[in-house]
Formats: C-alpha cells, sequence, structure tokens
C-alpha cells in the first residue's frame, strides 16, 4: 500500500520568502439574481407528461420506467415522484429506474444508495426501484461498436427519461447534457457509459451521443422524457415533456435556453480559485467545467474564460462515496482531500469517461495557510497584495464567494453584486482557514 509523504507547511515556506500576512484583505460578497422559476414543479411534471402521447395508449397496468441520475438537482427528486404519481393514477405501474453511469461505485446497491441520500427510496415513492447494472446490446454504431442498454428498461413496457438539460463540462454542441446523453449513459449503464466515451475519443462526444441516441429510441421503449432546465440558483426554471421522436429536434433549443440561464462566476480574470469541495453530486466532473475554465479532455479546446491561473480544491462531498473524478482539474489538493478518496471508484469513473488527466494527483499540502504561500511561487504575479483570489463552496454555488481586495475593488462596481468589509486572512491553529461556508 503507497502511503503519501506530505510535506509538513514549513518545509513548503521555506520554498520562498511570502507570508500569508502580505497577502491582501478578503471580503464576502454575494451575487444577487432574480432568475425565473416554475411555480408549481408537481403541475409542471404532469403537464410534461401529457405532451408526451405514446403514454395514453399504454394498457393498463404497464410497466413504466421513470428515469433518475446521480447529480445533485434540486426539484428532479420531486419531479420524479410527481411522475410516478401520475402514471399510477392513469392506471400504469411506475418503477424508478437508477441511470447513472459508472456513480454509486458501478454497483446496483451503490446506486440505490445514490438515490436514497436525495430521500428517493421505495417508501418515499410508494412503488419499485429496479436497480441492476445488466445490460444488453440492442444495436452496433458506425463503427461496429455495440450500443448497450439497460435489460430493465427493456423488460419494461415503455421507458419516461427524466433529465436537467444543461450545458456538458467535457464538450460544446448542438446536444450535450440532457435526454439524449440520459439514454446513452443512463441506461447503457457502466458499459453504455464506457462504449460512449471510447469511441468519442476518435469520433467526438456530441457525434457519439446522437447516433447511440438515434439507435437506442428505435431500439428500446422510450416513448419520451421530461426536461428540466435549472435557473442560476439551481431550482427549475422550466420543465417540459418531449416524445422520444421529437427529442434530438428539440434538445439543441433548450440546451440554448439553458445557457442563458448558466450561473458562472461574477468574475472572469483570477490567479487563484479555492473550491472548498467537489463532488460527483455537484458535477460529473467534479467541478463545472464551465465554472472553472478547465476541460482537460483530450481531443477537446480550452475554453477562453475563465481566465484562471490555478485552482486548489480543499475536500470532497460526502454523497461522493470517495469518488474524487475531478481532482486532476486543480493543481493543489488539502490533504483531506487524498485521505478521503476511494481510488477503485475514482478509477471506475475515469475509465469510463475515458479521461485519465481528470484523476491526475494535484500537489498535495498540509493546510490552507501552506497551499497559499506555496502558490505565490507558481501564480507569477511580483506582490502579493495585488493577488486576485476567490474562495467559493462549490461550482454550484458561484454566487456566495471570498474574494482578495483587487476582486472586491472590481465587484463594488457590480450593480448585482454586494462585497462586505475588508478583513484579514486568519487561520486556526492547524493553519486551515478560520472562515468558511458552514458559518455563513
Amino acid at each position: 500500500m503507497v502511503e503519501l509523504d506530505v510535506p509538513d507547511a514549513d518545509a513548503l515556506a521555506a520554498i520562498n520568502d511570502v507570508d500569508v500576512a502580505d497577502f491582501p484583505r478578503f471580503a464576502f460578497a454575494e451575487r444577487h439574481r432574480d432568475p425565473p422559476r416554475v411555480d408549481d414543479v408537481a403541475a409542471a411534471t404532469r403537464d410534461a407528461i401529457d405532451a408526451i402521447p405514446a403514454l395514453e395508449s399504454l394498457d393498463d397496468g404497464a410497466d413504466v420506467a421513470v428515469t433518475m441520475g446521480s447529480r445533485g438537482i434540486h426539484d428532479m427528486p420531486e419531479l420524479v415522484a410527481t411522475a410516478v404519481d401520475e402514471l399510477r393514477e392513469r392506471g400504469l405501474e411506475p418503477f424508478v429506474l437508477p441511470a447513472m453511469g459508472s456513480h454509486g461505485g458501478a454497483t446496483a446497491e451503490g446506486q440505490r444508495e445514490v438515490l436514497a441520500e436525495y430521500g428517493v427510496t421505495e417508501d418515499s415513492l410508494g412503488c419499485e426501484i429496479r436497480a441492476s447494472m445488466a445490460v444488453e446490446s440492442v444495436a452496433e454504431d458506425d463503427e461496429g461498436r455495440p450500443v448497450p442498454a439497460s435489460t430493465v428498461a427493456l423488460d419494461a413496457d415503455a421507458v419516461l427519461l427524466a433529465n436537467r438539460v444543461k450545458l456538458h463540462t467535457d464538450f460544446r454542441g448542438d446536444v450535450e447534457s440532457g435526454l439524449a446523453k440520459m439514454a446513452v449513459v443512463g441506461l447503457g449503464k457502466q458499459r453504455g457509459a464506457e462504449e460512449m466515451h471510447n469511441a468519442a475519443i476518435s469520433r467526438g462526444l456530441e457525434t457519439v451521443i446522437r447516433e447511440r441516441a438515434a439507435l437506442l429510441f428505435e431500439e428500446t421503449p422510450v416513448v419520451g422524457g421530461i426536461a428540466l432546465l435549472d435557473n442560476a440558483r439551481e431550482r427549475a426554471a422550466r420543465i417540459e415533456g418531449v416524445p422520444a421522436d421529437e427529442i434530438l429536434d428539440r434538445e439543441p433549443e433548450l440546451l440554448e435556453a439553458s445557457a442563458d440561464l448558466f450561473a458562472g462566476l461574477p468574475v472572469d480574470d483570477l490567479d487563484l480559485l479555492v473550491v472548498d469541495e467537489l463532488g460527483k453530486d455537484v458535477s460529473g466532473s467534479g467541478m463545472d467545467t464551465n465554472v472553472i475554465g478547465r476541460y482537460r479532455y483530450a481531443g477537446e479546446e480550452e475554453p477562453d474564460t475563465p481566465d484562471i491561473g490555478r485552482i486548489y480544491v480543499r475536500g470532497l462531498t460526502l454523497a461522493s462515496h470517495g469518488n474524487a473524478i475531478g481532482m486532476g482539474l486543480a493543481d493543489f489538493a488539502h490533504e483531506q482531500l487524498l485521505a478521503d478518496v476511494d481510488l477503485a471508484d475514482t478509477y471506475t469513473n475515469a475509465a469510463t469517461s475515458g479521461e485519465p488527466a481528470r484523476v491526475f494527483v494535484p500537489v498535495v499540502t498540509p493546510s490552507d495557510r501552506a497551499t497559499l504561500e506555496l502558490a505565490y511561487s507558481m501564480l507569477g504575479v511580483k506582490d502579493p497584495a495585488d493577488l486576485r483570489i476567490a474562495y467559493i463552496e462549490n461550482t454550484l454555488e458561484p454566487d456566495a464567494l471570498y474574494v482578495s481586495e483587487p476582486v472586491a475593488a472590481d465587484l463594488d462596481a457590480r450593480d448585482d453584486t454586494t462585497v462586505g468589509p475588508r478583513v484579514a486572512l486568519s487561520f486556526d491553529a492547524a493553519g486551515d482557514f478560520a472562515f468558511g461556508f458552514d458559518d455563513d
């Protein structure tokens, strides 16, 4: 077993002559938004189901699978529960199908546990959760690669996809993260996700997702999907039902609408971004690459904005169960993050996604103070007082942040952002921040 010998703070402090006392003061800033929001998620979900005609032609007692993925989407549990209730009221037999590729350790029980953490259980739904990783190939793509589909989905009379439509964290295209991807990765389970990403290395993700989704819509009982668009506060801004034969045409329009709602950082130019936690419940890539401005995915060009010099990650969400996919997007990591990593789950996710760079181990440091002092030598800024630093809880929460004085001065000029008083950096006895998001 390999043990990581993390250098102590004194050893790192000796690398340069800077001291955190030379760093700028910090302030808490918050951007205020009034984004559109669905007033009644249940009513909007029932309307979405009404928009899928194939559900009306099912026989009484027909088995209908409703998918649910692994992301921490605030309104998704209510959407899925309402869909189950509505289908039951129509005389059908709905059940929930965990649809999440390799999350949950790529095991059926692990995927049940993921849903349970969101409050989605058989008791709360009043229906079965049929969790299985078993798949069979239903078609071949243009290269002769298999297109797997869940045997549970294939045994159902109908499948109703449910997923958020949003910018993908690996690539740009007309179809990114949404109903089509839920079919390919969610119904494909771990094997389908692995086949998709392997095929995408040479052909591109958008091409592969479109091709495989079209095949799955032909060869499986998918009747349509419910698309949810989040606003900047992680609440549903739109819920829409889309028949299966319209998904690939409608999704680009929904994606464009989702991009207009996207919540990025209120600042585009940083020397250092500190992220309190990464996790699979935050983003499929651990940190939303559209927030941090890094893809690090084979064959994809890096985004122009935001321009962030270095990234430091402090920890891993409990809901990730040790899956630290995305730590390779960071330059520095607190030793606590490494202590919580389950390499088997992390490497399974990396192999499934086809990109090892995202699980590379960053520079590991013993404390926040040591990280700041070490990072100074890798930021290219002459005067520490000029450092542009921001500290966020995670990439789902970019509107509330601590910022260094140069950034605070910029945000002061914004009408939609309030900036608090400037205070000196402070640390506890272990050298970690004496301020943070648990105290807000």
